[in-house]
């Protein structure tokens, strides 16, 4: 374990009929670490901890993993919180990564801030944006380079706020699933695989807290995965007109959507939010109505390869990023794109 300096992503990982799978989100931030690591001439580091892992190298392997830890150990699944952070901040205490980065996820929310208030360093939660660049301290006038800019929105997201952390290592930041883009930089990519011994790291009463029962209900919402969604914002009106979505969806195999106001309203439930608190979507096709486009909104929705845009207001801001943008009421156009698609799809 003598590299040191490099860029380290915290696998989260789950079991599917007794197989490890990386998280997505880990994926994601593979995609990006390698990315930064390029810009660094630094090596992308992983770490993997929880049991049967066997499968976790060939999952990683191919985001440009120059080096995977693994801690495979029973005890170490379903994941809880003091042997974990013990394994990383041992880790880490060995291996000094520059830069450390974890899914925004309850287990990334729990397990960040631990391991960055025992390693003193910085974290910054949300980010939706990570990038490499100097900084010149305005009090001393020190100059820094070659930190991480930890980006996310600020205030209710009314600012964009970029955060360094110039003297504590590792940087650490969370970001949430689908922000980053998940891409393989060479299937036949080949790194190292280090095997770590739980018992190294975690003492008895790292393991107080037992886990006696888990249930985990799955979303039956795919918006991540919808080539096509239609989402619909307050201008929708009620829950009643938000039927007009779902039939819209219905016939475009789309999947629904919704902005924060319109679930804070009641008109959809919360798994079908979209946007800076809640899923990021990159669909070919998204129809926005009865969206006005505030920030919060268009930081999930912005990559979309066309968007449509359906508003009784021409000042509207999302009609500001629309590929076309239609002025009416929904009530009033969702039926006339419903006819039409049912006619023609014939």
């Amino acid at each position: 374990m003598e590299d040191k300096n490099n860029i380290i992503i915290y696998c989260e990982i789950d079991e599917i009929d007794g197989k490890a799978i990386v998280a997505d989100v880990s994926l994601e931030l593979l995609t990006k670490g390698r990315q930064l690591a390029d810009r660094l001439s630094a090596k992308l580091d992983a770490v993997a901890i929880g049991r049967n892992l066997s499968a976790v190298p060939s999952q990683v392997m191919p985001y440009g993993v120059d080096t995977l830890y693994v801690v495979d150990d029973a005890r170490l699944y379903p994941y809880t919180t003091l042997p974990h952070a013990s394994i990383l901040c041992g880790l880490f205490a060995t291996i000094e990564p520059q830069i450390c980065l974890m899914g925004a996820t309850c287990i990334g929310r729990d397990l960040g801030p631990r391991v960055s208030s025992a390693s003193c360093s910085g974290l910054t939660a949300d980010c939706t944006e990570l990038e490499i660049g100097s900084h010149t301290d305005v009090k001393t006038g020190k100059e820094y380079s070659n930190l991480l800019y930890q980006i996310r929105p600020a205030f209710g997201g009314n600012i964009v706020a970029t955060i360094v952390n110039p003297d504590h290592r590792p940087q650490m930041a969370t970001v949430r699933e689908g922000v980053m883009r998940k891409e393989i930089v060479d299937a036949n990519y080949s790194g190292r695989v280090v095997n770590l011994d739980a018992n190294d790291f975690v003492k008895d009463d790292d393991f107080v807290v037992e886990i006696l029962n888990r249930e985990i209900q799955r979303s039956t919402v795919n918006l991540k995965g919808a080539q096509i969604v239609v989402a619909g914002g307050y201008g929708v009106g009620s829950k009643e007109n938000f039927g007009l979505l779902f039939d819209l969806a219905k016939v475009l195999g789309a999947e629904v959507g919704a902005s924060r106001a319109a679930i804070d309203a009641g008109f959809a439930d919360a798994d079908r939010q979209i946007g800076q608190t809640g899923v990021t979507v990159r669909p070919k096709l998204y129809i926005a109505c009865g969206i006005s486009g505030q920030i919060q909104h268009v930081a999930g929705m912005k990559e979309s390869a066309m968007i449509i845009s359906i508003n009784t207001d021409p000042a509207a801001p999302i009609n500001d990023i629309a590929d076309y943008s239609i002025i009416g009421s929904v009530d009033d156009i969702l039926p006339k794109f419903i006819n039409y698609y049912k006619k023609h799809s014939k």
